[in-house]
């Protein structure tokens, strides 16, 4: 029989990315890492730059090398000379001796106090790691552990989408037909909150997803719209945000933008839609199937 290949998970290839693009902004001789399965076993699968192969797979024993002291600790550790560190145990010397190593820096990347995956930065000349390279280890180890947890909290905000649908007593997976209910105002919230997130998704293909989802809810309470696209992306940011009844103070610290901006934004999407005041905008939005 042959052996089946394991599925590649939304992790797999956050790091996958993550270590790739390690490698093109800091030229290290490799950059590598890997999943941990439950916040103690990273398994090394990830690889950016010439390889011979011999850590590729090899699963960590927690506190254990250069990675499993990363894990056990939640902080990045560096080493100039991995051979005769005093920092670490040396479980996996063969392996790394056989890549060639010699100065390794790993980061963890820690999300909601659990360490998701380790990242790796190394380089095979007989120099130590300048801070450029160590920093550079961190950041991407910091930028994927902002993706990962954005990603888990639109996840979170589509699942929940799920309930008022199983609550609402609606028919056939339609919309409950008063968009007043409890229902829809749970919708709109977790659209607007959506959208919000959706901007601080680095992973592109993944942020194209939410904002499918997001238009899909948006056109829900209304028949498409020849004027479906009359507001631009930020202007249904705002315009999503103020339907919730914020301030544009709260739309501008929620957005990350400034109050000024934010009403730039608010006065842009009352002109496109001929509105005179924000209530009318945002009732003339939902009518068009602009929000939902």
């Amino acid at each position: 029989m042959t052996e089946k290949t394991p599925p590649v998970s939304d992790d797999d290839r956050q790091v996958k990315r993550g270590i790739t693009a390690l490698r093109d902004t800091t030229g290290v001789d490799l950059a590598f890492g890997g999943v941990v399965a439950r916040g103690r076993h990273a398994q090394l699968t990830e690889f950016a730059g010439n390889t011979t192969g011999a850590l590729f797979g090899l699963t960590l024993g927690f506190g254990m090398g250069l990675g499993g002291k990363v894990v056990a600790l939640h902080r990045p550790i560096a080493v100039n000379d991995y051979a005769n560190s005093k920092q670490i145990s040396h479980h996996y010397d063969l392996m790394v001796a056989a890549e060639g190593l010699h100065a390794v820096v790993a980061a963890p990347v820690v999300v909601n106090r659990t360490v998701r995956a380790v990242m790796y930065g190394a380089v095979r000349q007989s120099v130590g790691l300048g801070d450029r390279t160590i920093d550079a280890v961190m950041h991407a180890a910091r930028g994927l552990e902002q993706n990962l947890a954005v990603r888990d909290e639109v996840r979170r905000r589509l699942d929940a989408l799920n309930e008022p649908a199983e609550t609402s007593g609606r028919t056939e997976g339609r919309m409950p037909r008063r968009q007043t209910s409890p229902q829809w105002e749970t919708i709109r919230e977790a659209y607007a909150e959506l959208r919000v997130l959706a901007h601080q998704l680095t992973d592109t293909e993944l942020r194209d997803r939410v904002v499918a989802v997001c238009d899909k809810l948006a056109g829900a309470g209304a028949p498409a719209s020849p004027r479906l696209g009359a507001l631009s992306s930020r202007e249904l940011d705002v315009l999503s945000c103020v339907a919730l009844g914020r301030t544009n103070a709260d739309v501008a610290d929620e957005l990350g933008l400034r109050a000024e901006t934010v009403k730039s934004y608010l006065r842009s999407a009352m002109r496109r839609l001929g509105c005179h005041s924000r209530m009318e905008t945002v009732v003339t939005a939902r009518q068009l199937g602009l929000l939902p």
